[in-house]
């Protein structure tokens, strides 16, 4: 973790800039907006899931929130549909499958330097 936090910064959503995520690539495209390398436990962004159906545990706590389209979570046996605005808790440990033909969501995770505690 960086020994000192980033200045306060605006991330214009029409500037962020979409990169594929793991080796679904653009099944999952991710823009950050602050993470460990901002000197933060805390990790924001958003996410483009498109024709997607990518299995994951989650090493975090996080939080996730549609804000276009459907994303479907198949997790302890349901399934969850989250429509626009709606939101999920998603505790570190939960196995799940996100599905969705095109969502765009926003999460909030912690720690942001998960990856580098496994």
């Amino acid at each position: 973790m960086a020994a000192e936090k980033a200045a306060l910064r605006i991330e214009r959503f029409s500037k962020l800039e979409f990169a594929p995520r793991f080796e679904y690539g653009e099944m999952a495209e991710v823009a950050a907006v602050c993470s460990d390398e901002d000197g933060t436990e805390l990790g924001v962004g958003w996410g483009r899931l498109s024709h997607a159906q990518i299995p994951w545990t989650i090493k975090y706590d996080e939080v996730l929130t549609v804000f276009d389209g459907l994303l479907r979570l198949h997790a302890a046996g349901e399934v969850h549909e989250l429509k626009p605005r709606d939101s999920i808790w998603l505790p570190s440990g939960t196995e799940l499958v996100y599905e969705a033909e095109s969502a765009l969501i926003h999460f909030a995770i912690h720690p942001s330097n998960w990856h580098e505690l496994e």
